[in-house]
């Protein structure tokens, strides 16, 4: 392929490397190459695109990464175990550069869940269905990339009518050592209907190194489903990571999720829910904190497609430094969504004069019996709450830390599971008694 830019044609030898030893199920071959054309099309978007507008990729391309290799690298489940919030007590899937990694998974599935590694699940006709059926290749460049270079992830299956009381932890590990590396997880998950269950999607960086993840997660929600997801980035300091969320809900579904961006040099993370027949409910929580020279980046899409069906949105931002943040949060309400209820709010708190946040909720409305509203914020401690504090013996820093606490401890306390809500809670904890140094580990 000609009149492609230098960093595309690297993508583009990586591929033919690939597919230069196929053993992938034609159909799968088939999207792959569909990926890298849509890929190849386009190159990595830049800041002419009003979707990336206040997120450049520059910083990302100027590396050429090689494809990173599977395997434990070495680690063993006992030191797994002793990372920030590896170990939550609940059954774990690990994955290590983007490859499924048994050695290092641990606690029995419970019944009514089927869970492994997708490479060896592409036999199973459910996969074919659904796989970049909702990420679409073509309506995203970095979701074509993900899709050209589609090796392995997490396959989870919920039974009709399965009570999983435990969350099924998805450990995405990267150890990246020597040249910088990447990986591009693909996960699908499938709810069966009348079942609940809840999920926590996290990844992980195990050395200070550039590296960068490129992670796609396909999600449906069967009818009457309930559904709790957790996605954690906690990415090293150096790290670039770019995630992708597609959630498909059909009647009476009730999903949640719950985003926290920590880590990584630049982040951005998208999610887009279709909520696709009546009665379905939506809430989409989110938090990102960021420090030093940090980006992070906020993207979300809830498409009313059909009637009767409500949605709630809350991101909060707390930037310090010279951390920069964009969060683009719209609302779609398609021609014959009628009754649609939906909210949506972004509240950012700036820690210092050299942060920034560029924000940008959205309505797009095409019905006309709706109740919709959006807004955001900005702002910067009150100094009245502070010197309420310190008029009571609370140092100046304690003070700052106490309140910037309370800021993100409305989207914590959602959270269902408690190990991973106290954990977090302690990692802010010491990001703020940290002086809110970027990529620092609890």
């Amino acid at each position: 392929m000609t009149g492609v830019s230098q960093d595309v044609q690297v993508y583009l030898s990586r591929f033919a490397e690939l597919e230069s030893n196929p053993q992938a199920p034609a159909w799968l071959q088939r999207i792959r190459r569909s990926g890298m054309e849509d890929f190849a099309e386009r190159g990595f978007p830049t800041t002419r695109l009003e979707d990336w507008k206040f997120t450049s990729l520059a910083p990302l391309t100027r590396f050429s990464f090689d494809l990173a290799a599977g395997g434990s690298n070495g680690w063993t489940t006992q030191e797994v175990t002793r990372l920030p919030l590896a170990d939550l007590g609940c059954p774990r899937l690990a994955f290590v550069n983007g490859r499924y990694c048994p050695e290092l998974c641990s606690g029995p599935l419970p019944a009514g869940v089927r869970a492994g590694s997708l490479a060896s699940a592409l036999d199973n006709p459910l996969v074919e269905e659904h796989l970049g059926r909702y990420a679409r290749a073509q309506d995203n460049a970095l979701v074509a990339l993900n899709t050209a270079f589609l090796r392995d992830g997490a396959f989870v299956e919920i039974a009709r009518g399965a009570l999983i009381e435990e969350p099924i932890h998805l450990l995405f590990l990267t150890t990246a050592e020597g040249p910088p590396a990447v990986s591009h997880p693909r996960n699908l998950i499938l709810i069966g209907r009348d079942s609940q269950a809840s999920f926590i999607e996290s990844y992980l960086g195990l050395h200070e190194q550039v590296y960068f993840t490129n992670a796609v997660s396909e999600i449906v929600a069967g009818e009457n489903s309930v559904v709790d997801h957790y996605r954690l980035q906690q990415e090293s300091g150096p790290a670039f990571h770019l995630g992708a969320m597609h959630v498909h809900q059909h009647g009476s579904s009730a999903f949640t999720s719950h985003s926290l961006s920590l880590g990584g040099t630049l982040a951005r993370i998208e999610i887009t829910a279709v909520l696709d027949a009546e009665g379905a409910e939506c809430a989409l929580h989110g938090l990102y904190v960021a420090g030093g020279e940090q980006h992070v980046d906020n993207r979300t899409a809830l498409d009313h497609a059909k009637p009767h069906c409500s949605s709630r949105e809350v991101y909060r931002g707390i930037l310090d430094g010279k951390a920069t943040a964009v969060f683009n949060g719209k609302i779609i309400v398609r021609k014959d969504a009628q009754k649609t209820d939906a909210k949506q709010t972004n509240k950012n708190l700036l820690l210092s004069s050299g942060a920034s946040i560029n924000t940008k909720p959205q309505l797009e409305i095409y019905a006309d019996d709706v109740k919709c509203t959006h807004g955001a914020t900005i702002g910067q401690l009150g100094e009245e709450l502070i010197f309420y504090l310190r008029s009571r013996g609370i140092s100046h820093e304690q003070a700052r830390s106490l309140l910037t606490y309370a800021f993100a401890g409305d989207t914590l306390a959602r959270m269902k599971f408690e190990p991973l809500r106290s954990r977090l809670e302690s990692r802010l904890l010491a990001w703020l008694e940290n002086g809110h140094k970027a990529g620092e580990r609890s």
